[in-house]
């Protein structure tokens, strides 16, 4: 009986540690994170919107040490700017950041139209539609919208991006030069 006590002890315990090791491994110990699908009724991290029920660029953000709450990482975001306000609001409480993810307009078929005044673009939800900021130039301040008012427009291609400006307006700028200042002014 001792012997079968200490079989189902050591098996639960090499259970918990692949466990723990399992999860360490997922956020930001060397593995490469990628971005996922936002699916149907995911609602947004920072303001709670469900994320597929409104226009414009979405964001994920994958945290070093910590999780969102409710589920698995990474965080989820209606909108460009909900990542942000998200980012630097959990900066401030001491959460390190390891990958942001932003919808690329470079790799989607994207349409913009005009709704009751408003120039709105559309969203994409898909993992493939995703790219690191660290590989993205905005358009901030352009005439366009999305889920959050006035979007922040990311494109792989700084000359997607300058088009982009060219007719919306706005200004161009890498992804990683946001600012809290620029967020705040949206």
């Amino acid at each position: 009986m001792a012997e079968h006590a200490t079989g189902l002890t050591r098996r639960y315990f090499l259970a918990g540690t692949a466990t723990v090791l399992s999860l360490s491994g997922c956020l930001g110990t060397g593995e490469e994170l990628e971005p996922v699908s936002i699916e149907r009724g995911q609602s947004c991290d920072q303001c709670g919107m469900v994320i597929d029920q409104h226009p414009g660029p979405v964001g994920q953000t994958y945290y070093q040490d910590n999780s969102p709450e409710g589920h698995d990482p990474p965080a989820r975001f209606c909108s460009t700017v909900c990542t942000y306000r998200h980012r630097f609001a959990k900066e401030q409480s001491g959460w390190s950041p390891a990958e942001t993810f932003l919808t690329d307009y470079s790799v989607t078929d994207y349409d913009i139209r005009t709704d009751g005044g408003k120039t709105i673009i559309s969203r994409h939800l898909e993992r493939e539609a995703f790219a690191p900021t660290r590989e993205l130039t905005v358009v901030a301040n352009s005439a366009v919208e999305g889920a959050m008012g006035t979007a922040i427009v990311p494109f792989s291609d700084s000359a997607d991006a300058d088009s982009f400006a060219e007719e919306y307006g706005g200004q161009t700028l890498p992804a990683e030069d946001i600012t809290r200042e620029l967020v705040a002014g949206m």
